[in-house]
């Protein structure tokens, strides 16, 4: 184990973790991760390519979409250089300056991939609930502005992180419990007071926990439209237009708040399971938005196919 004993000793470096008791297999297991790393950053780019190209998908709906094409990859980008190190050459050791880095641009997008998928099911209810009034209301300018301070507040929400957590003292353990940083994981290795790092992470876990909250009343109204709706072919065809939200929603909340619920509350907690709902956190949403987008949407499945013919 990469610890340090000694109160007198400062930590230099910290140490990630694999996968507990499959190290031998490491390097077989960094396969099926460098091929889903591959098609997540391939799918968001292609995402973003057609429909920066195709001007029949210059929509509030899509342009959304590309902010959340951009949030994917940034935490795929965030968490690819450790997970490779780990993986596939077996190096786990970090230096705290990095450390603190990563966890910032971690934390940074999965606010700002929340605060978007928050503003899609906005769109989604003005879509049905005022189709009339949609394209006044949701104009291309206030969709640019929207995502602007969507990155403007998620990179100031989490930038006390990497401050607060270098004025810590380091000096016992240096053993961290995902294959990446984490703000909660990092400051539980402090030998000095952590309470500011606490009650702060605390805070920012409940605005993003606050996003799903009104994603979940958004929904009820979007339910109580539809089944306002005469036809029942009509209401069908409104609520199938929220089921790839509804899916991007799911895979990424479900495994934010299993993770979080972990590390707050769980008491015999086991870190493989631990481990690999951290990975599945930073690696199956980036890797399943955009597939379920380009099968779900038909706007975007033709434009893709299109250009992927067209190559």
């Amino acid at each position: 184990m990469h610890s340090i004993n000694s109160s007198n000793i400062e930590i230099t470096t910290f140490f990630l973790i694999g996968i507990p008791g499959l190290e031998h297999i490491h390097a077989w297991i960094s396969v099926p991760i460098c091929f889903m790393y591959l098609v997540a950053i391939f799918g968001n780019c292609t995402i973003l390519f057609v429909i920066r190209t195709e001007s029949s998908l210059h929509a509030p709906m899509y342009y959304f979409l590309s902010v959340l094409a951009v949030s994917d990859l940034g935490l795929s980008l965030s968490s690819l250089p450790t997970m490779l190190r780990i993986f596939v050459f077996n190096a786990t050791g970090i230096s705290p300056n990095a450390c603190f880095a990563q966890e910032f641009f971690i934390h940074g997008f999965t606010d700002m991939e929340s605060s978007v998928l928050l503003a899609m099911s906005f769109d989604r209810f003005l879509a049905i609930r005022h189709p009339l009034r949609y394209s006044s209301i949701l104009t291309n300018a206030r969709v640019a502005k929207m995502g602007l301070v969507f990155l403007i507040k998620s990179m100031l929400l989490v930038l006390p992180f990497p401050f607060t957590l270098k004025k810590l003292t380091y000096c016992r353990k240096s053993l961290l419990s995902h294959s990446y940083c984490l703000h909660q994981d990092v400051m539980k290795l402090a030998c000095s007071d952590n309470t500011v790092n606490f009650f702060y992470g605390f805070f920012v876990a409940l605005c993003v926990m606050s996003d799903s909250v009104f994603i979940l009343v958004s929904y009820i109204f979007i339910l109580k439209t539809v089944m306002g709706i005469g036809s029942h072919k009509e209401r069908l065809k409104a609520l199938n237009t929220c089921v790839s939200h509804i899916c991007a929603v799911l895979i990424f909340y479900v495994p934010i708040i299993a993770l979080a619920s972990m590390h707050r509350f769980g008491k015999h907690k086991s870190p493989v399971a631990m481990i690999l709902i951290a990975d599945i956190f930073l690696l199956v949403p980036p890797l399943m938005n955009p597939i379920v987008y380009c099968v779900k949407t038909r706007q975007i499945r033709k434009k893709v196919w299109g250009k992927l013919c067209l190559k």
